[in-house]
Parts: structure tokens; sequence; C-alpha cells
């Protein structure tokens, strides 16, 4: 195991040496209006955790407050014209948590159920994990409520179009990054990076990452996040002393994240028995065949009916199988107080943002269940990100074994640090990681010191 944590990870001198759960909590402004038990969903769980780490670093209310709220936010009409003519309004959102260390960075979602409190938790989250994975980046997110299934591509077009065109006065290959998230893809990208860079009136590679290759994307990005799930899930099982020839995975979700993660783990020798998607779940004891897999789901839009596994009773059965590793990898709050005991897999390997609620997090880890958290476990993507955009200010382009091997190298480093410091102060993974960046931003921005 490595042991070497470098020194901007670490907690102040003062608190190394006293146990993190028996400091006092400091005096300060009163938190009442704050707590998570005013909210519910994505972020109350994202502020229950940075509340932990509040407490174990042992900061102020002041702090807690500065980094529980956004540092900006952006709510914008986005007025469309169907293909009929029909005007309908959509109503998307972006927003900045923190940009001490560096410009904004997060995805871009499009769905029917994106809210203003979820963005708001997304960009917190992508806050810790730019700073876990030591990637010079606040944390930023957006979204635009609609369903792309239900438009066509030409729609889709126009609203991320529209979309971009309202937000462009906050972001910039400087000031925020958008990436490819839940419902969109690199032509969304291409689309963004277009229409910022028509109002400039000269092209702007760095506006967005997760690009087609001959817009400036980067080789390795669109399987970055799968990869460093694989990664993490990998180093995980050889500190449990398991082989992955010997282990079995179901993984939840079958989408960007979970169908490259599912086919890594393949490749490694993980026998994957179960996935699913919003339609339905397919299991088969002896492994699936995942090429045939990802074939049928490609014709048929979803893994129901595939021939080599037989379905099950519904997508949730998959999360109670009895199998070694669960990897969450489609949205959030899907591990939470009322299953979380029904689940048997002895590591959760968190692809998705958010899977797992901080009540499930105390019945895992009563029950011994290793949980790697999400803003380690699917860091990959922010990472490569980082990369593209790296090589778009550049303009030189890397090898895609440059870019796995750069991935590999930060994944590694990082759950070295997160595992090291979970059993330095016995807590787990989460709070380790938790801290581990609170610190880290909090560190960055009270050197910068409060504007008067």
């Amino acid at each position: 195991m490595t042991t070497d944590l470098d020194s901007s990870a670490k907690l102040r001198p003062d608190l190394d040496c006293a146990p993190p759960h028996t400091r006092p909590r400091p005096s300060g402004t009163s938190r009442e209006e704050e707590t998570p038990d005013t909210l519910s969903g994505p972020l109350a769980d994202a502020r229950a955790q940075l509340a932990d780490a509040i407490e174990i670093l042992g900061l102020d209310d002041g702090v807690y407050s500065m980094l529980a709220h956004p540092r900006r936010e952006m709510t914008v009409s986005v007025p469309l014209r169907r293909d009929d003519g029909e005007i309908e309004l959509l109503v998307g959102h972006r927003v900045q948590h923190n940009v001490s260390r560096g410009p904004g960075k997060g995805g871009l979602r499009y769905s029917k159920d994106v809210t203003l409190d979820e963005v708001r938790a997304l960009a917190m989250w992508m806050t810790w994990k730019c700073a876990l994975v030591d990637v010079p980046y606040g944390g930023a997110k957006g979204g635009v409520r609609f369903d792309p299934k239900l438009y066509s591509r030409d729609e889709v077009q126009r609203v991320t179009r529209r979309y971009t065109s309202e937000i462009i006065p906050i972001i910039g290959p400087t000031q925020d990054i958008p990436a490819p998230d839940m419902g969109t893809d690199e032509q969304v990208m291409a689309w963004m990076m277009d229409t910022y860079s028509a109002s400039l009136g000269h092209t702007v590679l760095g506006v967005t990452t997760g690009k087609p290759l001959e817009l400036g994307g980067s080789l390795g990005r669109p399987t970055a996040t799968s990869l460093g799930v694989a990664h993490v899930a990998l180093a995980a099982l050889s500190y449990l002393g398991r082989r992955p020839s010997g282990t079995t995975v179901a993984v939840q979700g079958f989408g960007k994240v979970g169908r490259g993660a599912a086919r890594f783990l393949r490749e490694a020798g993980v026998k994957v028995v179960a996935v699913c998607d919003e339609y339905g779940a397919v299991f088969n004891a002896d492994g699936l065949c995942l090429p045939e897999l990802e074939a049928h789901s490609a014709a048929t839009g979803s893994v129901l009916g595939f021939k080599g596994g037989e379905e099950l009773e519904n997508s949730d059965a998959l999360l109670y199988l009895d199998v070694d590793v669960l990897v969450p990898a489609a949205i959030e709050g899907v591990l939470h107080a009322g299953n979380a005991d029904r689940v048997r897999a002895s590591l959760i390997v968190e692809g998705a943002n958010g899977p797992t609620t901080p009540a499930a997090d105390e019945i895992f880890r009563a029950a011994g269940t290793l949980v790697i958290p999400d803003i380690l476990a699917n860091a990959g993507g922010v990472i490569v990100s980082y990369f593209e955009w790296v090589q778009a200010n550049q303009a030189y382009w890397w090898s895609q074994t440059d870019v796995e091997n750069r991935l590999r190298e930060r994944m590694e480093r990082a759950w070295n640090r997160v595992l090291e410091y979970a059993a330095l102060h016995d807590i787990s993974l989460r709070s380790a990681a938790t801290v581990l960046a609170v610190d880290t931003v909090t560190t960055a921005h009270l050197t910068r010191g409060l504007y008067p």
C-alpha cells in the first residue's frame, strides 16, 4: 500500500493527532437553516457528507455555509420551436459550486428529472472530485429539464444551442467547461463549442470537453469514467485479497458508464453475471456474453429480450443478487435505508453520482461492506476531460496509451491516499475522500482570502 500522502491532502497539523469524532463542534454561525434535514434528495445527501467532513476537520460553521452554497448559479428559459412548429418552453440551469482552485468543471445532463437542487448537489460533488484527484478545477454542473429521447435530433440541437447562448456569460475555457453527462454526448458538446465560438468570432476548442476527435476531443475520453471505475474496483479487490477470476459483479445501468465498466471488468477476468437498464435486468450465473449483449442493446434499445440471459423480476432485483461486487452506475439514491440491508455484495463501487444515501452508508459500514465513493470511483471522466483541455490549449494531442497510463496513475494514487487516510482515522472511504477534498478546497479558498 502506498503511504505517500502529499502535504496538500493532509489535515492541518494541529488536527492530525486528535481522533476525528472526539473533537468538539466549533462555535459559530447557526447552521439551523442549512441542515440536510430541511432538504431531501441528492442535495441533502451532499450537504450531510459535507457536514461530516467539516466536523472531522474541526472547521467552523462559516466554512460549512461557504461550501454548502454555490458560488454562482443561473436558471434560464430555453424556448424551443418543435419540428411541427409549436413552441415549447424548457428550463435549464448551470451551477458553479466553487472556483477557488480553477475554472468550473462539470457535465451537462438532459433529463425530465432535472431540478436545481439536483444540479447543486452534482456541482458540489464535482468540486470534491476535482480536488481529490488533483486536477485544477472547481465543481460545476448543468441541466435542461426534458427527455431527449422524445425529441428529434434537430430539436435537441436547437435546445443545446439556445441553452448555450443563454449561459455564455458564465462559461468559457477559463471560467466553466461543460462535458457530457446523462442524456448528452460528444455531438452535444460539439454544438455547444460551435455556439460559443460563433459568439466570439473564432474557434475555442477548450470551452467543452468530451468532444469528437475531429473537433479537439481526446483519445480515451469516451471510456474514461468506465475505465476509472474498473481501475479502483480491481484495486479494491486486491486490497480485499480477491482475484478477479474468482469474482462476480452486477452492474446497474448499461449506459455510458455501466456498459464500459462491465466490459473492462470482464476483460480483467471478472465474471459479469447481471446488468440492467431503465427497462429491466438480465442475469446469467455463468456470465453474460457482453459483446452479444451490447449488440442486442444497440439494436433494440434495451437489454430485455437478450437470449443469453434470463430476465429478472425488475431492475431493482439486480441490487440484491448474491454477487461479490455491485456497481451502481445509473442514478442517485438507489441504495437507501429501505433496501441497503438487502444488498449482499461485499464491495460497492459507485459508478453513478450519489447512488448511496447517508443512511445506507451507515448500514453498509455496520455490515462491513466496503463502499468506494463516487467522487473517487467515477473520477476518470473529469481526469481525462482535464487531459483533453490541456491538449486543446497546447494544440498537441497525446496517444491513447499516454492518456490511459496517466489515467491509471491518477486513479491509483487517489485510491491509495483515500485508503490510507481512512485506515489512519478509522473512518469510511467516503468520509476519508470527502475530508481530503474539503480540506484541499478550504485551504485554497482561505489562502486566496475572502474579498472585502
